[in-house]
């Protein structure tokens, strides 16, 4: 094993490093990861260019990156399901206690949950990293280890569909064609939706769209009225749609899921814009369209993980972009300017491969 930790680090607004951190040792109910693949989020490009999402602020030196997968190179004394050599995708939200949240299964609302790349929690973008090993889920052999990072995206996506209430037949709309977007769609199209219609402002993530299995596609301007958006989703499905899923967070955005969707159809606001966002809420409330929101994710990984070994959800198109781990500046920037679908970092200096 290497004596040094390369690791991703950002250290104020703005201010972000490659720097050697000490490898971690176990603890006896965790287990060493040597990481392999770890994608870039939206939320880990916000903590750079702005130092906090919310509440959560960086105060001090964190670690960024929380879609990972790797391989099993150290094991706790009472760790008994995993060994050295397993390839394992993390789930990143670990709770803290027992609290009430914990025993409904509704851990990922424990106020005091550890969550990866959150402050002041470090993330996982580095060589090596310790994690709880009742979190890490044994990869398939068909299973890449790309495949394993994205089960944290598609972790949202079924959570969010979970939380709709998707079933055969659902008709859905999605707002926004970026990588939360594109898994809401992969999932509701398993979960078997009969139609589903994707917006966006970029043709080339429409196109994307449709490749992965939108029914239609909707290019959308910067200006346009979410009522008159609402009546073109309308027509484009003869019906509006049982749900519409919000993953852009842009109040435009939401006001036009709540006006296309169906009477006692759901809402669910998937995508985190302002903290203060008007919507025609008597619009809602008298058509009793309910409005849910969507944290995280919570007991996904098995299902994400069946989806896959199954070849249910291919969500390998997703990933449009790869760097090695060093390279993790311009792979951030890419990110940032909206390259692409999702940016993959490579942290086994020995294994660059899916």
């Amino acid at each position: 094993m290497e004596k040094e930790n390369l690791s991703v680090v950002l250290h104020s607004q703005g201010d972000l490093r490659l720097e050697q951190r000490p490898i971690p040792k176990p603890g006896p109910n965790e287990v060493l990861i040597q990481m392999h693949s770890v994608g870039i989020c939206g939320s880990d490009v916000h903590y750079w260019q702005n130092g906090r999402i919310g509440d959560f602020v960086v105060k001090k030196p964190m670690v960024l990156g929380h879609e990972a997968s790797g391989r099993v190179v150290k094991v706790g004394s009472e760790v008994t399901h995993l060994r050295e050599g397993d390839r394992v995708a993390v789930e990143p939200g670990v709770p803290r206690e027992m609290d009430e949240f914990f025993k409904s299964g509704n851990y990922n609302l424990s106020p005091t949950i550890f969550f990866c790349a959150t402050p002041p929690d470090d993330g996982n973008l580095c060589r090596y990293y310790k994690h709880s090993a009742n979190f890490c889920y044994k990869l398939p052999d068909n299973v890449t280890y790309e495949e394993g990072a994205l089960i944290e995206p598609l972790s949202v996506g079924i959570h969010a569909c979970r939380r709709a209430g998707v079933t055969l037949g659902s008709s859905i709309l999605i707002c926004g064609a970026g990588p939360i977007g594109l898994v809401c769609l992969l999932v509701a199209k398993a979960m078997g939706a009969s139609q589903v219609v994707v917006t966006d402002l970029s043709p080339e993530r429409l196109t994307m769209a449709k490749e992965l299995g939108a029914d239609f596609c909707l290019t959308v301007k910067k200006g346009d009225g979410p009522d008159e958006l609402a009546k073109r989703v309308e027509a484009l499905l003869g019906a509006q749609p049982h749900v519409s899923m919000e993953c852009t967070g842009v109040e435009s955005s939401v006001q036009a899921a709540i006006y296309s969707t169906h009477p006692g159809g759901v809402v669910v606001l998937v995508g985190l814009g302002a903290a203060m966002t008007t919507v025609p809420l008597l619009h809602a409330a008298t058509r009793e369209v309910d409005i849910r929101g969507v944290f995280r994710y919570r007991n996904t990984w098995p299902m994400a993980i069946a989806m896959l070994a199954s070849k249910k959800v291919n969500v390998a198109p997703l990933v449009t972009h790869r760097f090695p781990l060093e390279q993790a500046a311009q792979a951030f920037e890419t990110t940032r300017q909206g390259h692409g679908v999702k940016v993959m970092l490579k942290c086994d200096k020995t294994d660059q491969n899916p």
